[in-house]
Order: structure tokens, then sequence, then C-alpha cells
């Protein structure tokens, strides 16, 4: 089932747990969507520099410290996902609470290890 997926934090650079992400995501055949602080390509998605109203967002994986998620508290919740993946390094409590206020599940785990065992 094709999941429409944000990722955070998108990266051009190769070696990047969220380039990475990306590719992995597009040969499961999902609708990748992406975010990060340098616009190009990463295969056949493009990152995008600014917050964009994407519509029909199932899942946003995050590859953000926490320092930096605060941010983006307000947009991520106004996409209304239905989860947000806290990948390693991303664990942030303050935002577990907001999502579970606004009844958004999250889940701390890797987007590579639950695609890689059908669990995304």
């Amino acid at each position: 089932m094709n999941k429409k997926t944000l990722v955070i934090g998108a990266s051009l650079k190769p070696e990047r747990y969220s380039n990475i992400a990306i590719k992995r995501l597009r040969k499961y055949k999902h609708d990748v969507k992406a975010f990060g602080l340098k616009s190009g390509m990463v295969e056949d998605v493009s990152i995008d520099t600014e917050l964009m109203p994407y519509k029909d967002i199932d899942t946003v994986t995050l590859y953000l410290n926490p320092m930096r998620q605060k941010p983006y508290y307000d947009y991520i919740i106004g996409l209304n996902p239905n989860r947000v993946i806290f990948n390693p390094g991303t664990e942030n409590s303050e935002f577990y609470n907001l999502l579970k206020q606004n009844n958004i599940e999250f889940e701390v785990a890797c987007t590579l290890v639950l695609l890689g065992t059908n669990q995304y």
C-alpha cells in the first residue's frame, strides 16, 4: 500500500540516512515529498526548501535533531499526518506530547528498518 511520506531533514548527500530513506521509499513505490535546507533532486524526488501545504500525507519521517524540530511542530501538526516517525537521534518527548494532544500517532523507529521488515 502506497503511503505518501514527507521526509523532513532531507539531504542531497548520498551517505545521509535521509537520502537513503528517500531512495528506499521510492523503491517500495511510496509517493515521497521532501523538505531540506538545500534544493535538488534525489532520484525522482525534488527537495523543497519551503514548507509546502502538502495534502494527504500519511507519514512524516524526521531526520532533524530535537533542537531543530521546534520550528516545525505547528507545520507537521497542521499536515495532520496519520503518524510521525522519529528516526534514531530525533527522539523528542516534548513533540510526542503535542502529537498525542492532536491525535497523531508516532513511532520511535528507523524508517529503513520498517521498510526492510515490511512493517512500514
